[in-house]
């Protein structure tokens, strides 16, 4: 494509989705005072019904849908309603489908007037979808121009599973290109603004689903992750998110950068706003049994017995928690160091042990996964940038180089190799530091950035979320604060550890940085869902959320 035709091919896509929204539900004057997140109650598109909807919790949604007390039509019109809000507010979009929604949603409808039940465990629940995951009729470009128009064709393993349990699709959200950047921009519809503060990112590469979530144009979310792109926007706007271990849930038939790129997994999980909405998903699609679909997942149902062990030790004031808040490569900002006194803090004043963790060659992992990433010499992210003659956005020129020699075969198996072999050596620490306590270590608290929510083209360092990507270990994230000017004051003697920790440490600003979530990450062993979750939604209500 000539520039002409990919910019052309842009503001088509542009106009189709500003014409997806009703003209009853555009925003005729924005009044000028206050963050885009306390808008949607106050411009009166809602009703009043609708508002209580959107402000409720899916699990209350849930119970109230699969016993007839809602009416799907009447949650799916209010989610698409606020959905379209959202994106006029913060530009979170990449597809919106309210009448297929709404079909879908009088189906259910049908379905349970017919039979008196519900469909499944999510009956008439609108979930959100990162623009990764394929539903039959829509487009999933994943904002690459070269992938516009061409209509998907079948759903994606989740999306099937997810309908199968009364889930309704209503809105794709949006990602940065290549999706490989913890911030969402593109040359399609630009940048995905935060709906707390305009001039701070909504993270990447789920960027539009934290912002559509922090919006409440959903409840729960789908993101994927693999170097934080779950966890980064779950923690820029507030909410729950889980990282699940490789193998927990499908990926099948989902659109991805470097599709075959075996050695780190990208993995799909729920962003919600609250443990008990991660909960609500995750319990619902693997009862949907996925390992009869997607061959890589694990046949493991939820394990209430894990969940309940776990939940005994919380009764007895029995956790025994590690914590760190420096990784020896950069030193987070110190609204984040702050965030995880704060948990540790409230875990010892709850009874439980909480003692120091020291990161194990973190540079050396970091390090390694970001030669994984690019292994192709970036081969696979440029084709398809290239293939419409869109530039390359800015943030993927810092992060892959077109120019880098690809790796043999040989060296892939290297890498493969030094991960494995870095995971067991993980272990190995693991179990040496419950040697020398005498205790059973539950789970590790840390840092899922370096800074708070950050401003727009400022991400520089991926490595607290994206060590544990090469780990494959169970990560959620809880938020915990807001960076507070009047106490998260700049470090004047900090003496960085190397270049980019001086870059980090140079971007703080206790002004520009006020009012920005903070959270931290609890990582639980691999495959340690139920544990791993339980514990955030305790420390969730330690941190009175």
């Amino acid at each position: 494509m000539s520039s002409s035709t990919w910019e052309t091919v842009a503001a088509d896509k542009r106009a189709r989705l500003e014409k997806s929204i009703p003209d009853e539900w555009r925003i005729k004057s924005r009044p000028i005072e206050g963050p885009a997140i306390d808008l949607p109650d106050r411009l009166g598109i809602l009703s009043s019904a609708e508002l209580k909807i959107t402000n409720s919790s899916a699990t209350e949604l849930v119970a109230q849908l699969c016993d007839g007390t809602l009416k799907a039509v009447d949650v799916t019109l209010a989610f698409c309603k606020r959905a379209a809000l959202a994106q006029q507010l913060t530009n979170c979009t990449h597809d919106f489908f309210p009448e297929l929604a709404l079909a879908q949603a009088r189906d259910l409808d049908a379905y349970f007037e017919r039979n008196k039940k519900p469909v499944g465990p999510l009956h008439g629940l609108p979930i959100s979808l990162k623009d990764q995951l394929r539903v039959k009729g829509t487009e999933t470009f994943m904002a690459y121009i070269s992938w516009l128009n061409k209509p998907d064709t079948s759903d994606s393993v989740l999306v099937t599973l997810l309908r199968k349990a009364g889930a309704v699709f209503y809105v794709k959200t949006s990602v940065p290109q290549t999706l490989m950047v913890c911030e969402a921009v593109n040359n399609v519809i630009g940048r995905t603004i935060n709906p707390r503060n305009p001039n701070l990112s909504c993270g990447g590469s789920s960027g539009g689903e934290g912002a559509m979530l922090g919006m409440r144009g959903s409840l729960i979310g789908v993101g994927t992750d693999i170097g934080g792109s779950i966890r980064v926007p779950s923690a820029f706007n507030f909410l729950y998110g889980i990282r699940p271990s490789h193998g927990r849930l499908p990926y099948a038939g989902m659109k991805n950068s470097m599709e075959g790129q075996e050695t780190v997994h990208s993995v799909v999980g729920p962003m919600a706003h609250s443990a008990e909405d991660v909960r609500l998903f995750l319990q619902s699609v693997l009862e949907q049994e996925p390992w009869k679909y997607d061959s890589k997942v694990v046949p493991l149902p939820w394990r209430r017995n894990e969940e309940n062990a776990i939940n005994a030790k919380i009764e007895a004031k029995g956790l025994n928690i590690a914590f760190y808040d420096f990784d020896g490569v950069v030193l987070p900002h110190p609204p984040i160091t702050r965030g995880v006194e704060i948990v540790r803090s409230a875990l010892e004043r709850d009874g439980h042990s909480v003692s120091p963790w020291t990161p194990y060659k973190h540079s050396f992992g970091v390090d390694l996964i970001n030669k994984i990433y690019a292994a192709d010499g970036s081969t696979d992210v440029y084709k398809h940038i290239n293939a419409s003659g869109e530039p390359a956005i800015p943030n993927i020129k810092d992060l892959l180089n077109p120019n880098l020699p690809k790796a043999d075969v040989n060296e892939v198996w290297d890498k493969q190799l030094q991960k494995w072999n870095y995971q067991c050596e993980y272990l190995d620490k693991w179990r040496e530091w419950e040697e020398r306590t005498g205790k059973e270590l539950d789970a590790i608290i840390a840092p899922v950035a370096p800074t708070a929510a950050v401003r727009h083209n400022k991400f520089r360092y991926y490595g607290y979320a994206s060590i544990f990507n090469l780990l494959d270990l169970t990560s959620v994230v809880v938020p915990v604060t807001f960076a507070d000017k009047a106490i998260d004051h700049a470090l004047v003697d900090y003496q960085p550890v190397n270049d980019i920790d001086k870059d980090v440490h140079a971007e703080y600003n206790p002004e520009v940085y006020h009012g920005a979530p903070v959270a931290v990450q609890i990582i639980g062993r691999r495959l340690s869902e139920e544990r791993t979750l339980a514990i955030a939604e305790h420390i969730g209500k330690l941190l009175g959320h």
